[in-house]
C-alpha cells in the first residue's frame, strides 16, 4: 500500500466508498451503480490528487476560472464534470475539458453548449438541473418543467442527456430532504418512460457530505462530497 494512502483525505474517501456501499445495499442496490465524485471547489491539486490514488476518479468542479487554474495539474486519470452556475459566455473555455457539464439549468444555455460543441466536433454528455424545492435563490428547471425541457434539449446534435441534478435545501430536516430526492428520483423514472430518442438517461446526481447515504437509498447515481473528503472549506 501506497503512503498516499495514509492521508487524510486518502482515508476519507476510503471511509465515503465504504458508507456508499452500505447504503446502497441497504436499499437492495450493486454499490458500483454509485460513483463518488470528490467536490474540488477551493483544494489545491495536490490535494485533490489524493483522492484518484484512493479509488475516486470522478472530479466535480464549480467555478470557470477556478478550474483553469488547476486544470493542467490534475491526474489525468481522473473524470472531470462541471456541476457549479455556468454563464452562457464561459461555456467556450471547458467544453473541451470536461465529460459531462451537470448544471445545465435552462434552454439558452443549453443551446449555447450545443453550439461550443459542434464548434469541436464533440457530443457533451449533460444532466438538467432541477430547482427541487423551489428555491428563489437558485437556478435550474421547475419539477413541473423538467420533463419538457428534457424532451427539446434531447433533440440538440451536441448534447446527450444523460439524467438530472439537483442541490437540496441547505438546512433542511430529514424527511424533507429524504421527499426531495424521491421526487427527484420519480421525475427520473418519468422522463425514462417518455423513451426520448432511445436516448440512455440513468444518471441521478444527488447527496452531498451530509446527506449522500441517504441520497445513495433513494437511487443516487452520483454523490458529490467536498467537505467530507477534504474538511471545512477556508
Amino acid at each position: 500500500m501506497s503512503e498516499k494512502l495514509l492521508t487524510d483525505t486518502a482515508l476519507a474517501v476510503v471511509k465515503a466508498k465504504e458508507n456508499i456501499e452500505k447504503a446502497a445495499k441497504a436499499a437492495g442496490r450493486d454499490p458500483k451503480t454509485v460513483r463518488l465524485m470528490a467536490v474540488t471547489k477551493t483544494v489545491s491539486p495536490e490535494i485533490v490528487n489524493e483522492v484518484v490514488d484512493a479509488g475516486c476518479d470522478l472530479f466535480g468542479e464549480n467555478r470557470v476560472q477556478e478550474f483553469l487554474s488547476k486544470y493542467e495539474s490534475y491526474d489525468k486519470r481522473a473524470e472531470i464534470h462541471f456541476i457549479g452556475k455556468l454563464q452562457a459566455n464561459k461555456v467556450k473555455y471547458i467544453v473541451d475539458k470536461v465529460t459531462m457539464i451537470e448544471s445545465v439549468d435552462s434552454i439558452r444555455l443549453a443551446k449555447e453548449i450545443d453550439r461550443r460543441c459542434a464548434e469541436i466536433s464533440k457530443v457533451m454528455d449533460v444532466l438538467l438541473e432541477v430547482n427541487i424545492a423551489n428555491e428563489e435563490s437558485k437556478s435550474g428547471f421547475s419539477s413541473e418543467e423538467v420533463v419538457s425541457a428534457a424532451e427539446e434539449i434531447s433533440k440538440f446534435n451536441h448534447l446527450n442527456l444523460r439524467g438530472l441534478m439537483t442541490i437540496g435545501r441547505f438546512g433542511a430536516e430529514f424527511e424533507e430532504t429524504k421527499g426531495y430526492f424521491e421526487k427527484m428520483s420519480a421525475l427520473l423514472v418519468d422522463i425514462k418512460s417518455k423513451k426520448i430518442d432511445n436516448k440512455d438517461i440513468n444518471v441521478l446526481s444527488m447527496g452531498m457530505s451530509s446527506d449522500y447515504e441517504l441520497a445513495v437509498e433513494s437511487g443516487a447515481t452520483i454523490v458529490r462530497i467536498g467537505r467530507g473528503l477534504f474538511g471545512e472549506r477556508k
